[in-house]
C-alpha cells in the first residue's frame, strides 16, 4: 500500500460517498444472458474502495475480493473493476470509434491498431479516501489497465466531481485468443446511486 499527498479537496466527498437507498433491489452479476448472440448485460456493485470484482466471461460469473496485503485472485477470470479502475489477466484492449456493440457488429472485423496491455501502478487503485481532505490518498499497488479504464472519467478538479462516460465500445484480447467486445452502459442506478456499473458485452466475439 503506498500514500500520495494532493492539494486538498474540500466538499469533494460528499459526492463520491453516495450512499444507496435501503429499498434499491440488490441483483448483481450476469443479468441478462442472450445465448444465440454470444450477448448480455453484466450489473455489479462497485462503490467500494476496498474490493476488486472479478469477471469470468467463460463462466458467466462475477466475484468480489477485498484488496489486502497477499490477497490470491480467483484461479480463472477474464477483467476486474474497482470503481471504475479495470485490469485483466494477461489481456489486451482497445477503444473502438463504435458506440454501440451493434454497430460494431455491422463492422464484420475486429478493430485494427494498438491493442494496450495492463501496466504495475503504484497510483491509481485508491483504496482509502478518509484522508482526503488532509490531501492524503491511500493506494494499493496492482496491474491497471489504461485503455479500459478510459470508460469513464472522473474529474476532480471541480466540485462535485464530474463523470465523463467515454460511451465507447471497447475490445479485448484475452489471452486464450478469444475476444470480448464490451460497453459501459451506465455507471449508477436508477435512484442516481453512482458505482453501480452496467455493462454490455458479446462474448465470444466471433464474425
Amino acid at each position: 500500500m503506498t500514500f500520495t499527498s494532493f492539494p486538498a479537496c474540500n466538499g469533494i466527498l460528499s459526492d463520491i460517498y453516495d450512499d444507496a437507498p435501503e429499498d434499491e433491489v440488490k441483483e448483481f452479476g450476469f443479468i441478462e444472458i442472450d445465448e444465440a448472440n454470444n450477448s448480455g448485460t453484466i450489473y455489479i456493485d462497485a462503490q467500494s474502495y476496498t474490493k476488486w470484482t472479478y469477471i469470468n466471461f467463460r463462466a458467466l460469473s462475477a466475484d468480489s475480493l477485498h484488496i489486502e496485503n497477499g490477497m490470491v485472485e480467483p484461479e480463472a477470470w477474464d477483467i476486474a473493476i474497482h470503481r471504475y479502475d479495470a485490469k485483466t489477466n494477461g489481456a489486451s484492449v482497445i477503444e473502438t470509434g463504435f458506440t454501440e456493440l451493434s454497430a460494431l457488429k455491422t463492422s464484420e472485423k475486429i478493430p485494427e491498431g494498438t491493442y494496450v496491455e495492463d501496466i504495475w501502478a503504484t497510483n491509481k487503485i485508491a483504496v482509502d479516501m478518509s484522508g482526503m481532505l488532509e490531501g492524503n490518498i491511500k493506494y494499493a499497488e496492482s496491474f491497471y489497465n489504461t485503455e479500459l479504464s478510459k470508460w469513464l472519467f472522473v474529474d476532480t478538479s471541480t466540485m462535485p466531481p464530474a463523470y465523463n462516460p467515454s460511451n465507447k465500445v471497447y475490445v479485448i484480447k484475452l489471452k486464450d485468443n478469444t475476444i470480448v467486445a464490451l460497453r459501459l452502459k451506465n455507471f449508477m442506478n436508477a435512484s442516481a446511486v453512482k458505482g453501480y456499473m452496467t455493462i454490455e458485452y458479446i462474448y465470444p466475439l466471433k464474425f
